[in-house]
């Protein structure tokens, strides 16, 4: 691009200047942006965090000249300009912002004389855009290249927002609420009421994330001291429960039957089996493993014994256990079928397998047994 180019903006001779400094400085601008984009995702990586998006950019040439136009007087050299490079981090929780400001802290030299935290510049009975902006500088111990003096030297932006604080934002620039048109009253009310909406959205999302961590945590430490009757047979629950590894006596009893390896597998899907049979509460669980045990392995030595088999799943143990208690309590054929459908998916061959497991089993001596009351 030659000087006759840039007249084409129309920028006065100072302006002018400051564009002209823009293109010598692009290399490293470019390089800024690289090393920014590259530490922030290794920041954010290492602190385990789920984000919605990392952007990084650099203003454009025809954008900053725009930028110069209109306030091209408050700026002596390009130094004074703090976006050139940009970099935007989009979380999903309000609190994890502040978390990203930290590791920002740690890994960049903040100017905190520029930056802007916008989340606490709203009046009481207003809404807005809203967003944390941090005016950094890349510190030599991060990089340092001498033919590239300014590196260390020129500032960048970081902003830190939620994914709908961005939506806002986009909100906002689509619309032209910045952009120093007048906007009727009635449009503003309306742009007012959503960012109040989406305010809203943001703090109960991170209310009910709290409440769940708290839940969990409850859950955990109720699992702990085996106070089973207190917690709710649900997915976290059932999940927390089978970390105790409840049946592995049964299932290494089963296991040794034929000597048989033992292959792991999950026991989650007969969590549905479970709550369709009427338990409520992981105590209705230990029950089951406590009550019918004796009767699980007997169902599994009359199913094994005689044979080959020298592999079975870590599941066995429960799956006989919900055998033994779907046949004790008069579900039958039917009930089995249920049982195998819920856990292996639906196959004709369901009702085989429990009319064959139904037959060997009918010999047993639980079979003679009265049916005990369901949980």
């Amino acid at each position: 691009m030659t000087a006759m180019d840039l007249k084409e903006y129309g920028l006065d001779l100072h302006c002018t200047m400051i564009l002209e400094e823009y293109r010598e400085l692009l290399p490293t601008f470019r390089k800024m942006e690289k090393i920014v984009k590259k530490e922030l995702g290794k920041l954010v990586g290492k602190a385990g965090l789920l984000i919605s998006g990392l952007e990084t950019r650099i203003k454009a040439e025809d954008s900053l000249a725009g930028k110069l136009e209109l306030k091209g007087s408050k700026y002596r050299t390009i130094s004074d300009l703090t976006d050139i490079v940009g970099a935007r981090v989009i979380t999903f929780y309000s609190e994890e912002v502040d978390k990203i400001a930290s590791l920002v802290d740690s890994a960049f030299e903040v100017d905190w004389n520029e930056s802007v935290d916008k989340r606490k510049q709203h009046a009481l009975d207003s809404f807005g855009y809203d967003s944390l902006h941090y005016i950094c500088r890349i510190p030599k111990s991060l990089c340092e290249d001498s033919s590239m003096p300014e590196l260390n030297n020129l500032r960048f932006e970081i902003q830190m927002r939620t994914a709908l604080q961005h939506v806002w934002a986009t909100i906002n620039h689509d619309t032209g609420y910045k952009s120093g048109i007048e906007v009727p009253k009635e449009y503003l009310r309306n742009l007012n009421r959503i960012a109040g909406m989406l305010e809203l959205a943001d703090e109960q999302f991170s209310l009910i994330r709290s409440s769940i961590n708290d839940y969990r945590r409850k859950i955990n430490n109720l699992v702990e001291n085996g106070k089973f009757e207190e917690v709710e047979l649900d997915g976290d629950s059932f999940r927390r429960y089978l970390e105790l590894d409840p049946f592995e006596r049964l299932t290494h009893k089963i296991a040794l039957i034929n000597q048989a390896e033992i292959q792991k597998t999950s026991s989650l899907p007969y969590l549905k089996v479970m709550k369709g049979l009427g338990f409520r509460t992981l105590a209705d669980v230990e029950k089951l493993k406590n009550e019918y045990e004796d009767d699980a392995y007997q169902l599994a030595l009359s199913q094994l014994g005689g044979t080959d088999i020298d592999i079975i799943v870590s599941s066995v143990a429960l799956q006989d256990l919900l055998t033994v208690y779907i046949l004790r309590n008069g579900g039958g054929e039917k009930g089995l079928a249920m049982l195998y459908s819920e856990t292996g998916g639906s196959s004709p061959y369901n009702d085989v397998r429990a009319r064959q497991v139904f037959k060997k089993a009918s010999s047993l001596p639980f079979m003679k047994r009265e049916p005990e009351e369901q949980p």
